[in-house]
């Protein structure tokens, strides 16, 4: 039978990437730590990390039960609510950054649902793919994609797991052949996303052994993800999205996922502070519904549970 204080330590132990600092989270010492993981892979029959002396990372049963260790968590933790009496009051104004796409396509209504059990708390929300600087910004925390340039910020995961996927609308795959290689998209027109000066034209993707790299180019270039998405959606070329962002229009058909027998980019969505001291109840109660609406999406996902490995042009 599984425990839940077992679940706990796996997920600290994944967050963090440390047994030890799992445990010193949880306060309990390195040896129970260390029985309770053996405990639970013994009760999945999975190894769920691989370890040595000196690094501890996810096995691939251990990523993909990662899902389902933070929804489980999530759904007891809203049942504990309920039973408490229902709603927590919380109170005040939430200032939030997010990403256009993001923001505009899929947080929205989760902030509707949060807002709902939450009829005291404000919300401004502010959409933009740039960097924001939570020092300077009248911003209390940034959702943001990739891992946090600043190493003084404080980043809790909110999607760890999430991926790009390459796309098409089906009525560009009507007159173009899908590509079956990653070297086939240097023939595609491929839509680009600039960020901070930078466009994004080194599109990279993983078989299982190895990475693969290709230089794209098109004739459409943005630095706002969600008319990348929109150019998607209107047959203009190929897209390399955020799956958070599309797993919508790929679940209704408006888009397709291309080479699905491949892992693409790492994209994990972290929910950024100055601060620690900002980690109040609504931002953990935030953070805590953002993950598990997540985690369901993730669960959707169409690509396969790889490692990386060292880049190479294909």
């Amino acid at each position: 039978m599984l425990r839940i204080d077992d679940l706990q330590l796996f997920v600290r132990t994944a967050d963090s990437g440390s047994l030890s600092a799992a445990a010193r989270g949880l306060d309990v010492s390195p040896a129970v730590a260390s029985a309770a993981l053996k405990r639970l892979e013994a009760s999945l029959g999975a190894r769920l990390f691989a370890r040595s002396t000196r690094s501890l990372r996810l096995t691939a049963e251990g990523e993909a039960y990662l899902l389902h260790a933070r929804a489980a968590l999530a759904s007891l933790h809203e049942g504990a609510q309920a039973l408490a009496g229902g709603r927590e009051a919380i109170s005040g104004v939430l200032q939030l950054s997010a990403p256009s796409d993001f923001g505009r396509n899929v947080l929205l209504p989760w902030l509707d649902e949060f807002q709902a059990r939450h009829p005291q708390l404000q919300l401004r929300l502010l959409l933009g793919d740039g960097l924001t600087d939570l020092f300077r910004q009248p911003v209390d925390i940034a959702l943001r994609y990739g891992e946090p340039q600043d190493s003084s910020l404080v980043a809790l995961p909110v999607a760890a797991g999430n991926r790009r996927v390459l796309c098409a609308s089906p009525g560009y795959l009507q007159r173009h052949a899908a590509p079956r290689t990653v070297a086939d998209l240097q023939a595609h027109n491929c839509l680009r996303f600039m960020l901070a000066g930078r466009v994004h034209d080194r599109w990279c993707f993983e078989d299982g052994r190895s990475s693969l790299a290709v230089q794209v180019s098109g004739d459409r270039l943005s630095d706002d993800a969600d008319v990348v998405r929109r150019w998607a959606l209107a047959g203009a070329g190929l897209a390399y999205k955020s799956w958070l962002d599309v797993a919508d229009d790929v679940a209704t058909g408006r888009l397709q996922v291309l080479l699905p027998e491949l892992g693409g980019e790492p994209a994990p969505l972290n929910l950024l502070c100055a601060h620690r001291a900002q980690l109040g109840q609504p931002v953990r109660l935030l953070h805590e519904h953002l993950q598990q609406r997540c985690a369901g999406l993730l669960a959707q996902a169409p690509w396969p549970l790889r490692h990386p490995a060292p880049a190479r042009r294909p």
